[in-house]
């Protein structure tokens, strides 16, 4: 299946009563989700009784705004595979997008590797985006508590602040400086009671394959400004020895991120071997990596890359540069990996000349 004609799919996480099936009961009564394939945990979760227009035993239910819900079944790749089966055999409606809801102590990297590596499943789908809900109250105990709850944010293309009109300024402020620091180049928006622009959680949009040249390299350019910034390191200390949490690990966890802008055109053979390399010795710890790349053997169409731990996904091809800035900007979400370490990778692997790697955005 051509990448164009692959559908894309929206990952929806965020840790316990942070909001989810709020913003999810909001989103599956709204017009846009015509056309769209929810595959949530349990239906009992999600008020959908009076939405319901036609179910089925085996955990499929038409909604009456188009919308189709599927629970999810003992594997994901098996759902997702049935829902293509059935789409191609016409036995359910076309369905144009899909919505994946994790759940609440769930790490979404395992789904990730799916969507991206899954012979059933990776030539079908593609990766549109993870959007991550964070609850404005709780949320800054819950990161300092909970590995998975950093690493749901640290991951995300988006974040839905929930709650917000229970929380304090101060406190909302707080968490807003704790999520940036994790992840800057997520944006963020604030939810009140589930209400949530579908806009904001579909159509990420930056892989798609259909996606304007201009818009891919705003959204590099924004990001490596966010990551570059100062103070994007988080590392939280306790020296509370009646502690009650679960391991001092879950409170310094280590996350940083950084970017690179690189002024020289790079080989491919170079750069896939770079990817191969940090795949293959830092893949753990590299929570997200996303690229737009000047490929010396096509300097007029860049490449397009993005990466969750050691899994990438197939480069993408845009169209053209849309101006004539053609620096490689390199975005990088990690734990524990120093960007010295990524620039001497890059010098050694890639063939990148130092004098050509910029630290900080244009």
């Amino acid at each position: 299946m051509a990448a164009v004609d692959q559908i894309p799919v929206t990952v929806l996480t965020g840790f316990l009563g942070s909001g989810k099936t709020t913003v999810l009961n909001h989103l599956l009564r709204q017009p846009e989700l015509n056309g769209v394939v929810a595959i949530i945990n349990e239906f009992g979760e999600v008020a959908l009784d009076h939405l319901l227009v036609e179910s089925s035993e085996d955990r499929l239910a038409l909604l009456d705004n188009g919308c189709i819900c599927c629970s999810v079944r003992e594997d994901l790749i098996e759902t997702l595979a049935d829902l293509a089966s059935r789409r191609a055999a016409g036995t359910i409606p076309p369905f144009h997008r899909v919505l994946v809801e994790t759940t609440g102590l769930a790490d979404p990297v395992p789904v990730l590797h799916t969507l991206m590596t899954a012979p059933d499943v990776a030539g079908r789908y593609r990766i549109d985006g993870v959007v991550a809900t964070v609850d404005a109250v709780n949320g800054a105990r819950t990161l300092e508590a909970h590995v998975e709850a950093v690493r749901q944010v640290a991951v995300a293309d988006r974040l839905l602040v929930t709650k917000t009109d229970l929380a304090a300024d101060d406190e909302l402020s707080r968490l807003d400086a704790q999520l940036a620091a994790i992840n800057p180049v997520a944006a963020r928006h604030h939810v009140r009671d589930g209400i949530v622009d579908p806009a904001r959680v579909l159509d990420a949009g930056l892989f798609d394959p259909s996606a304007r040249s201009a818009d891919v390299v705003r959204w590099f350019d924004l990001a490596a400004q966010a990551a570059n910034a100062p103070h994007h390191h988080v590392e939280h200390h306790c020296d509370d020895e009646n502690c009650g949490h679960h391991g001092h690990h879950a409170h310094n966890t280590d996350v940083s991120s950084y970017s690179l802008i690189i002024d020289e055109p790079i080989q491919r053979d170079a750069f896939a071997r770079w990817l191969d390399y940090v795949a293959a010795l830092k893949g753990e710890d590299l929570l997200r990596f996303k690229a737009i790349v000047h490929v010396a053997e096509q300097p007029d169409a860049p490449m397009v890359v993005h990466g969750v731990q050691h899994v990438f996904h197939p480069p993408i091809t845009l169209a053209g540069w849309p101006s004539a800035d053609r620096r490689s900007r390199l975005v990088f979400i990690v734990r524990g990996i120093p960007r010295q370490i990524i620039e001497n990778t890059l010098c050694k692997f890639a063939a990148v000349s130092r004098d050509a790697i910029q630290r900080s955005a244009a």
